[in-house]
């Protein structure tokens, strides 16, 4: 992605964003940033971009041309695309790590800094998209503002860390503080690591870093803390059905999940990432009611919905007029050891594999076989992009393909003919169980219940079935 700062100081932006991992990030190429500087963009034979506000008060304001022109002299030569145009202002929505997460999926942020008085309302009202806000406090600009934003920001895009999954384990995923952390001598002015960060036992240390998660978060910020009790309460129950519920339990387990409601009969969560509902009845009565709905339809008409019986499908179709997209049957790995690979895919050379599998990039999304997918799979651009599709090669050549899907299941599975009967299936799902396990995942799939070949695979490769179905529902 590429991020755009309009400001009186390109030298100080750059300067700064060029250091350390953003400045890495962009000498590789993963990443780009530009300044551009408001004062090219002046009419005025003195480069003065300021003047004084109607209706008078101290200090001096941005004029709404130079900063119009310099905008969109940046949105005219930006191909069309996910793109945003961000105030930074004290006066801004505050800004959230769940924020960060969402400007990350988009290819280009154009970051307005302000100074002075701030800038002519009238520009803000043509091109801006959001106002945002760093925190209860005024600084002397906005460039400050922007570079915490970029650095937030940029660290969340695909590759740009070192280790992909230092962005899932830090402050504020699934709404805990980060852990304490230790590091050589073991002993520093009289204080010891502790014993267990030691041991090398990597589940006692699993445990103990979760419960200093817990407890710091408890003692820091008890509004985090009761987030995450609403969602592990939820979790719990939904562990009762855990087949049923495994898309739900691993929104929680995977830090994506936001509370929406919960009362003695239905649990409603929100993935933040996708922005799908997910709901379910808990008494399974045929009893569901639909006044929480209303209040999130009437800011959400067109929420996707995950629903987990019939009765709630079909009480919602009448209601707001839904329309289901599916029905679909929903099979989990319940076992935590990993499959065999030997006779379906190499790894780092090694083994009898017969394919190479492995993340597909940005350049091969242009690949013929990959654009002709795109209709049956409307997200596999967007999670090529975030390393979440992976491609079967042989020799070379593209055999299929298989990935995360945006609502944390797998899926996006496609073999040629010519492939159907060489386990390339088999080595890209099998590939995918591995990997999701690595990064403790729990990995399940949703499929139409009439893809019978898909059935037999999951059950060759041991998953387990849910006897109840899931319901996708969308608004045409």
């Amino acid at each position: 992605m590429n991020f755009h700062i309009l400001t009186l100081f390109p030298e100080m932006v750059m300067q700064s964003l060029m250091t350390s991992i953003t400045g890495r990030a962009v000498k590789q190429n993963k990443i780009g940033i530009e300044a551009v500087n408001i004062r090219d963009y002046t009419k005025d034979k003195h480069k003065r971009v300021d003047d004084y506000p109607y209706g008078g008060g101290a200090g001096m304001l941005m004029q709404a041309q130079p900063v119009y022109d310099a905008c969109k002299s940046v949105l005219q030569r930006l191909p069309e695309g996910k793109r945003r145009v961000i105030y930074v202002s004290p006066q801004g929505v505050p800004f959230t790590q769940q924020m960060a997460q969402e400007l990350a999926e988009h290819d280009d942020l154009l970051l307005i800094c302000g100074h002075y008085e701030g800038v002519d309302e009238r520009v803000l009202e043509e091109v801006v998209t959001d106002v945002i806000s760093i925190g209860d406090y005024v600084l002397t600009g906005g460039e400050l503002a922007a570079m915490v934003i970029v650095d937030a920001v940029a660290r969340l895009v695909p590759h740009v860390l070192n280790n992909h999954q230092s962005a899932q384990t830090e402050s504020f995923h699934g709404n805990l503080l980060e852990y304490p952390q230790y590091s050589r001598p073991e002993v520093w002015h009289g204080k010891s690591v502790p014993p267990v960060l030691l041991s090398g036992n990597k589940k006692e240390i699993d445990i103990w870093q979760k419960h200093a998660a817990i407890q710091r978060t408890k003692e820091r910020r008890p509004d985090l803390y009761r987030r995450y009790s609403e969602l592990e309460e939820c979790r719990k129950i939904l562990m009762e059905k855990k087949l049923h519920h495994t898309d739900m339990t691993e929104l929680v387990n995977r830090g994506r999940a936001v509370f929406v409601f919960r009362n003695e009969k239905e649990i409603l969560l929100k993935d933040r990432e996708s922005g799908i509902y997910f709901h379910t009845d808990l008494n399974l009565k045929g009893e569901g009611s639909a006044s929480e709905f209303d209040a999130l339809f009437t800011q959400n008409p067109q929420a996707p919905l995950r629903l987990h019986q019939q009765h709630i499908a079909e009480m919602l179709q009448e209601k707001y007029a839904y329309s289901t997209k599916a029905c679909y049957r929903q099979m989990v790995y319940t076992r935590r050891e990993k499959l065999p690979v030997s006779g379906l895919y190499s790894i780092n050379g090694k083994t009898d594999g017969r394919y190479e599998v492995r993340p597909l990039d940005a350049k091969e999304a242009c690949l013929p076989e990959i654009c002709g997918l795109k209709d049956e799979f409307p997200e596999m651009e967007k999670q090529i992009k975030k390393g979440c599709v992976y491609g079967c090669f042989l020799e070379g050549k593209l055999a299929g393909t298989m990935g995360i899907c945006s609502d944390g299941s797998m899926g996006m599975l496609f073999v040629p003919e010519k492939y159907r009967r060489n386990k390339a299936a088999a080595a890209l799902e099998t590939y995918l169980i591995n990997h999701m396990l690595e990064q403790g995942m729990v990995p399940f799939i949703q499929f139409m219940e009439k893809d019978s070949a898909v059935f037999a695979l999951q059950e060759k490769l041991g998953l387990s079935q849910a006897k109840e179905r899931v319901f996708w529902l969308e608004r045409e």
